[in-house]
């Protein structure tokens, strides 16, 4: 028995053994609460608010859901550092901490109930630019509501946050020469959505990068490229780039050099010259609204070249493929119709005459 209360009242960081144990019990216990809550009022109230007419109500719960179910581990903590005896006035920071948090939680999550109100009323900035500009502003609300919170919580603390930062001095021009590329990505950011140069599902080249546009932040865009990889760019970065925007045009352009051989006759190849020329003219999914040049260009190493240049009357990547392959399989017929073929490298070497040592070397 005596071994037994040594055990019991034996110190673990000053704490006694015995309030160690009850002190987990307590932080277990509201761990219990926690999983009973979630499995039994949590979906008890999802299943209701199923059969409602409206999404407020499913919005709601999907916001309160999380920070509801921290509220027990702070409760849990509380108990927890009680029972242990640590300091009452660190323990009311510690628990006012937590739940200055869980509050900005609940506020953090509820921005997104009013998502789709912000991209109506961003509409009438222009439909074109809603979803980018309603980003924007989740996303400085989202900010502010964080830097808020990290406010309240210091404050609990007892930390003026306008003393310290007066305080900060050098400590506080580093901060704000750090900034400095923040601010410029921000005002980047801003620059681009305000230019309409791009949006979200755009396929765009800035620099090197290439891809399609999956967000605009604050601070960076995202575009995904076509390895799948997903590229995070700063703004400044875009702001500062040339930028092309393929989706925004409404043609592409095929360009061709056709070499037929040499042994052409000039009447076959002013032929299929013409018939090419009239099968791109007449070729329903070119563009009669831009270029169409058909030549015979220049004499190559190894053929007589052709130029071939149009535009199709469609921008998509495989529709552009499927025209393109149609037009060259009716120049194959051309060519081939016209006693011609195409020409590969090759080279002929022609010897004017054979040394006649060579000749009487060859004999002996």
């Amino acid at each position: 028995m005596d071994k037994f209360i040594h055990l019991v009242n034996y110190l673990v960081l000053g704490v006694p053994v015995y309030k160690w144990a009850f002190a987990l019990l307590a932080l277990f216990v509201f761990l219990i609460f926690r999983k009973l809550f979630t499995l039994i009022v949590i979906k008890t109230v999802k299943t209701l608010v199923k059969n409602t007419q409206t999404q407020i109500d499913d919005k709601l719960i999907d916001v309160i859901e999380a920070p509801l179910k921290f509220l027990f581990i702070i409760i849990g903590l509380w108990f927890f550092l009680d029972i242990l005896g640590v300091n009452a006035e660190i323990v009311n920071h510690i628990v006012r901490s937590l739940f200055i948090f869980d509050v900005f939680w609940i506020a953090f999550n509820a921005v997104n109930i009013f998502a789709e109100d912000v991209f109506k009323f961003t509409q009438r900035f222009g439909k074109d630019l809603s979803r980018e500009i309603g980003n924007l502003l989740l996303k400085l609300t989202k900010a502010f509501i964080i830097i808020l919170g990290l406010v309240s919580i210091l404050q609990e603390w007892g930390i003026n946050v306008t003393t310290l930062i007066a305080s900060l001095g050098i400590g506080g021009l580093a901060v704000a020469l750090a900034a400095k590329d923040t601010l410029a990505n921000f005002f980047g950011g801003v620059s681009v959505i305000a230019d309409k140069s791009m949006k979200i599902g755009e396929w765009v080249k800035v620099g090197d990068i290439e891809g399609i546009v999956e967000d605009i932040g604050i601070r960076t865009t995202k575009i995904r490229a076509f390895d799948k990889g997903l590229i995070t760019v700063p703004n400044s970065y875009i702001a500062n780039n040339a930028l092309i925007n393929f989706s925004r045009r409404n043609v592409r352009r095929v360009k061709m050099n056709i070499g037929v051989v040499y042994s052409t006759s000039k009447e076959n190849l002013q032929k299929i010259v013409e018939e090419i020329r009239n099968l791109i003219n007449n070729h329903p999914e070119v563009s009669k609204d831009n270029t169409i040049a058909v030549y015979f260009d220049e004499f190559g190493d190894s053929s007589l070249n052709i130029f071939v240049y149009f535009y199709t009357n469609t921008a998509d990547w495989l529709e552009w493929f499927r025209i393109k392959e149609d037009i060259q399989y009716k120049i194959m017929d051309i060519v081939e119709k016209n006693n011609s073929s195409f020409a590969f490298p090759s080279r002929s070497i022609y010897i004017e005459e054979i040394p006649e040592e060579i000749i009487k070397g060859e004999k002996a």
